[in-house]
């Protein structure tokens, strides 16, 4: 059942481009720099910012430490963006509605 007050993004983001689109670019840090302030690998890093890696709620608190932007905006992306990802996924997933024992 829909709720009308339900927004459902087409295409959300995934944070790792919006932290490289907004952070990184805009100071002009690496990869490596920016994982230095993070103190966070440089690989661990490069997989989150190139959509290969999830948001960890770490992640996250290290980003809004060093840079400001909340963890619940952060988590709230990565939310949209999984949501997103299995809805595009639903129509393998093969299950019957489940209608209950006769009783």
């Amino acid at each position: 059942m829909e709720n009308e007050d339900t927004f459902e993004m087409k295409s959300p983001s995934h944070p790792g481009a919006v932290v490289r689109d907004l952070l990184l670019e805009p100071y002009n840090l690496t990869v490596t720099e920016a994982a230095l302030a993070l103190g966070v690998t440089r690989p661990a890093l490069s997989a989150f910012l190139n959509e290969r890696a999830s948001l960890s709620p770490d992640m996250a608190i290290r980003i809004e430490k060093a840079f400001g932007l909340k963890l619940e905006t952060l988590m709230r992306m990565q939310n949209a963006y999984d949501i997103a990802e299995a809805r595009r996924r639903a129509r393998m997933i093969k299950v019957k509605r489940y209608k209950g024992k006769a009783a």
